[in-house]
């Protein structure tokens, strides 16, 4: 689609990494990954990917975004766990926008070996 640098913040163009995830050629291999592409799909406003990647148990029956809202950088703060080797995972993250930011550290696990984001809590 295009080859401007990722929305995420990773040094490639959004085809070579979150694009492959959205359009579902691949699948995000570590919970950190994921979480990129997550941020990746609220700048592109693709929800059915934000759906498609939230746990079943905590994922809502519709997400609607609003198309005001610009986002501006992803810095990731810290992760634990979340690689091949586990089961679930944690990623602190903050995530700018036009007039402030969000501070999280969200939750992942994997659901039929796929990473899927369970919930966050927000940071001061």
């Amino acid at each position: 689609m295009t080859s401007r640098t990722c929305p995420c913040g990773l040094p490639l163009s959004y085809d070579a990494c979150c694009g492959r995830f959205h359009t579902g050629s691949a699948a995000a291999p570590t919970a950190e990954l994921l979480m990129r592409s997550r941020y990746s799909a609220f700048v592109r406003g693709d929800a059915g990917y934000l759906l498609r990647t939230w746990h079943p148990r905590t994922r809502p029956e519709r997400l609607d975004l609003d198309p005001r809202m610009r986002w501006t950088g992803l810095e990731i703060l810290g992760a634990t766990d979340g690689s091949a080797f586990h089961t679930t995972g944690t990623v602190t993250f903050r995530a700018s926008y036009r007039g402030g930011s969000l501070y999280e550290r969200s939750r992942f696990e994997r659901v039929d070996g796929a990473w899927v984001y369970v919930d966050g809590d927000f940071l001061e």
